[in-house]
């Protein structure tokens, strides 16, 4: 009999909740009975990508389901509903407020929030409870680039587009590893027909692809800058017909600038004079040119002084507002411009409002505000100081993780500890900060939400909801709302949709705007339920004069400040303010790994995007490495005067001798002592706030390793396992980290001593009667095996790291019944292979064995292989692995060459020597 399968299919358009791209990602949603089959793909109309994702973003759909997700609300560890725990919470906030004032309770905020989320928040703390006690995480990451835009342009408004990146001739890259972390937008720059400048203390997937590196000193990006300034000044390449009709403060920038020749910057940025020149003389020809600037520059205590050194090189050229041309800072998170829209820094009002008499007025009186805050609020640092001495007793955190994320991570924590009222929105169930919490509400997630986000180049997308919310998770504006009926102001809160938020939103945005603000979406002022869940990306502003938004800025050369012109702003360079030493000899740099994402409660979740790289790695130049007794793959420790972080040594000719590069993503819930936060100081920008990251001292040491242990358990035992190591009961224990695999966990331990796996099993297992043993060593590695009608426990241990099995294999022991004859699951098995093209699962010997075959271009290899052919990512690897392949075939040739000729020129020497023999003979 004919069986009919009930099958539907959705497709739904949204956007991706990585990066600041704004990715446009289509869902196609499949019902097959009981079960949905998810797919995601690049929405091809989008105008960010156009059909394109990155390996993050192809794996979006792995990310979803309820593992590990937060399902109900929890006070004090205990589950319960969310009447009590928003009970709990408002009259706690109420009893702080009343007894020690609004500042006694504060909120922090995210660039995960969708502007919705971040609007009623602002609206909440700034208007209703009193305070500007309200920040977020974008003031680790885009703050510098705020205060810079403000200082010269009058308005946090980038002037670009990212059409201008394929109309360019020049891009400079300044502080932005943009093949990895913004790789759709720089397949836009190769997709162009623009020359590349990298400027970076070190090598990376980018520079491997620009046409000049500037390895520049730690720091030194304004000096740099001022030289460029000087230089169009002396060669007379400024615009001064600009400069006279469009701006105020040139003379006494230029008059800064002049300090700074050619040599002197050479010197002081440690780059050949020769190659400063050339990137000199290349910006000064070059009309169209971009500056495109990210955390290198932002996550500096001169941070604001160096975009404006950027900026003021624009300026006195005339180029921004152009096509092609501008100074183009490059967003982090997926709404990071969202938050600042509404005011969710503590130094801002919505709506691009400052805190001024006029606008605090303005504000008050659109919201019929009866407490509003009259000062600026404490900035992300000083924030949770205030946490810690007691001067905030409550706090609402959301979306974000920063025990993990904060400098100085582990104070942080402890001051999170102590505080009497913390409260965790999220949507993952077990975070660093979630720990610390009294607290926890379950909040949705990506494919949950409802709303809007506003990427890098202001466009405002729409992030709609194919998936009902998970357990009983509310969005985060529901969560706001209800706290604020609570505490008595509900009729201001009464939102049933997010588009009566967002209607809300864009009306304040034109209220008694009069073209004063650059801000500016009232065209959006009467928009219906309809018309906003079909709103179509659109860059802002978008009021009555530019209905289908508005791609650049400033083309007209008028500004958003008080004269209406553009200001220079005279920087001083200024060095780090934390400086190496005897005690800590070494600079750390930090940034993001290409297929992983913040503190990686997303993308940890997709096993894939572990294979490049599944443990915090630390980049050490070879030179370094010998002097400290390092090995490729030895386990290290670094140490500042903060804390301490481990990793795996990858050793790096890229890295520049006395520098060390760290990835920002793992947690104490992934590994162990593996947050570089913890090791930053809170050396922050006197202007905007921003912490210092990029230029942190440490002294480097390796871990006393002697043995090495992979462990593959189902879910109920790798929860026992993360537990028994959380608390380092096993005194020889020296770092673990954790891996998620398909139906459990996978774990790999370093020991200071040779681990016994039956000793550690019966701990774990409890000696349950059902569970068998078998067990098999060798010269060097032992192996244990403990079933029942499954794998309980798998491990392999090795005094070498490096011969331990594949992992995959072991993985997929998991998904398999146990055998006849069990110990075939203790069978020897081949060592892993490096993983290079994600999306394909091609390997590095795999590449390197077509190269030494003759295949000698990226494209033939992605022929060849596929590696490359998806998402692009794993491209600047490719053509490196290509380069030193090629460069070792070069090298050889010329060896042989020179064997092949002293062979000759020995025969040569030989056989005059013998007729010299001869002759002394006769």
């Amino acid at each position: 009999m004919a069986v009919k399968e009930y099958l539907s299919t959705q497709r739904s358009c949204t956007t991706c909740p990585y990066c600041g791209v704004g990715c446009g990602v289509t869902i196609n949603k499949e019902e097959r009975q009981n079960t949905s089959v998810i797919s995601v793909t690049g929405d091809k109309q989008h105008p960010s990508n156009f059909g394109r994702l990155c390996v993050k973003g192809s794996a979006l759909g792995e990310t979803l389901g309820d593992h590990g997700r937060l399902l109900r609300p929890h006070l004090h560890g205990e589950a319960c509903d969310w009447d009590t725990a928003m009970s709990y919470v408002a009259s706690e906030f109420a009893r702080n407020i009343r007894e020690y004032g609004s500042d006694s309770v504060a909120f922090y905020l995210s660039g995960q929030l969708l502007t919705e989320d971040y609007y009623v928040a602002n609206k909440l703390m700034k208007g209703f409870i009193g305070s500007a006690n309200i920040d977020t995480n974008s003031r680790l990451c885009m703050s510098s680039a705020v205060a810079g835009y403000k200082r010269a342009l009058g308005a946090d408004a980038v002037p670009c587009c990212y059409g201008d990146l394929e109309e360019a001739d020049l891009i400079v890259l300044i502080g932005s590893n943009a093949a990895w972390t913004h790789p759709i937008l720089f397949q836009r720059m190769q997709a162009g027909k623009a020359k590349l400048v990298v400027v970076d203390p070190r090598a990376s997937a980018t520079s491997e692809m620009a046409d000049l590196h500037l390895a520049i000193t730690p720091g030194s990006d304004a000096a740099l800058f001022n030289g460029l300034l000087n230089f169009l000044a002396q060669h007379n390449r400024l615009n001064h017909h600009y400069i006279q009709q469009h701006t105020q403060g040139f003379e006494q920038a230029l008059e800064t600038a002049q300090h700074w020749s050619l040599q002197q910057t050479a010197l002081s940025c440690g780059v050949p004079a020769e190659k400063l020149l050339a990137f000199f003389r290349l910006f000064a020809e070059t009309e169209k040119t971009i500056s495109f600037y990210s955390q290198g520059v932002n996550q500096s205590s001169s941070g604001t002084d160096k975009n404006n050194a950027i900026i003021n090189c624009h300026l006195a050229t005339g180029r921004i507002g152009k096509v092609g041309a501008g100074p183009f800072s490059i967003t982090g998170q997926p709404n990071a411009m969202g938050g600042r829209e509404v005011g969710g820094l503590a130094n801002m009002l919505a709506a691009h409002m400052e805190f001024k008499d006029s606008d605090i007025d303005r504000v008050q009186r659109f919201w019929d505000a009866p407490n509003m805050a009259l000062t600026p609020g404490l900035k992300a640092v000083d924030m949770f100081r205030a946490v810690e001495s007691g001067q905030i007793k409550a706090i609402w955190i959301m979306a974000t993780n920063p025990a993990v994320s904060m400098p100085e991570a582990e104070r942080v924590t402890e001051a999170l500890r102590k505080c009497p009222l913390v409260i965790v929105s999220d949507c993952i169930a077990d975070t660093d900060t979630a720990r610390c919490a009294d607290v926890l509400l379950p909040a949705t997630g990506w494919g949950e939400k409802n709303g809007t986000v506003t990427n890098a180049e202001r466009r405002i997308s729409r992030q709609r909801s194919f998936l009902e919310p998970t357990g009983d998770a509310r969005h985060d504006w529901q969560a706001i709302c209800d706290l604020a009926n609570r505490l008595g102001f509900g009729e201001h809160f009464n939102f049933a949709h997010p588009a009566e938020i967002f209607r809300e939103h864009a009306q304040l945005s034109g209220f008694e705007n009069n073209n004063s603000r650059a801000f500016d979406i009232s065209y959006f002022s009467d928009i219906s339920h309809n018309e906003y869940d079909t709103l179509k990306p659109v860059q802002w502003p978008v009021n009555c004069e530019n209905p289908q938004g508005s791609a650049r800025l400033f083309g007209d050369g008028k500004f958003f400040t008080e004269t209406g012109r553009a200001n220079f702003i005279a920087v001083k360079p200024r060095t780090p303010q934390q400086q190496i030493g005897n005690s800590y000899p070494l600079w750390l740099n930090s940034g993001r790994m290409r297929d992983q994402w913040h503190t990686m409660t997303r993308t940890g979740r997709a096993r894939k995007l572990l294979d490049h790289s599944e443990i915090a790695e630390i980049q050490i130049n070879p030179g370094d490495a010998r002097k400290y007794g390092i090995d490729e793959g030895t386990l290290v420790e670094l140490h500042s005067a903060q804390g301490r972080m481990c990793g795996r040594a990858v050793l790096n000719s890229g890295q520049k001798p006395g520098e060390l590069f760290a990835p920002i993503h793992w947690s104490q819930t992934l590994a162990q002592e593996s947050k570089v936060s913890a090791l930053a100081k809170a050396e922050v920008d006197p202007i905007s706030g921003q912490p210092e990251f990029k230029q942190v001292p440490v002294q480097l040491q390796a871990l006393p390793c002697k043995s090495f242990a992979t462990l593959i358990c189902p879910e109920p035992l790798a929860q026992n396992l993360w537990r028994w190591l959380q608390t380092h009961r096993e005194k020889n224990l020296l770092h673990w980290y954790r891996v998620p695999c398909q139906n459990g966990y996978r774990f790999e331990l370093a020991l200071s001593a040779p681990l016994n796996g039956r000793q550690l099993g019966a701990q774990l297992l409890q000696e349950n009667s059902g569970v068998y043993w078998q067990q098999i060593e060798t010269l060097n590695s032992q192996r244990w095996l403990a079933y029942s009608e499954q794998i309980e426990l798998l491990i392999f241990a090795s005094n070498d790291w490096q011969i331990l099995p594949d992992r995959r294999t072991l993985e997929r022991y998991l998904q398999l019944d146990i055998p006849e004859n069990p110990a075939q699951f203790l069978q020897a098995i081949p060592p892993g292979e490096r993983i290079v093209c994600t999306c394909m699962q091609v390997s590095r010997p795999q590449i390197e064995k077509a190269i030494s075959q003759g295949v000698n271009s990226v494209e033939a290899l992605g022929e060849a292989l596929g590696c490359g052919t998806r998402c692009g990512s794993c491209k600047p690897e490719i053509s490196q692995l290509l380069r030193i392949k090629l460069q070792q075939s070069v090298q050889k040739q010329e060896v042989a060459a020179m064997l092949e000729t002293e062979v000759v020129r020995s025969a040569k020497d030989l056989h005059q020597q013998k007729d010299l023999d001869k002759a002394y003979s006769a």
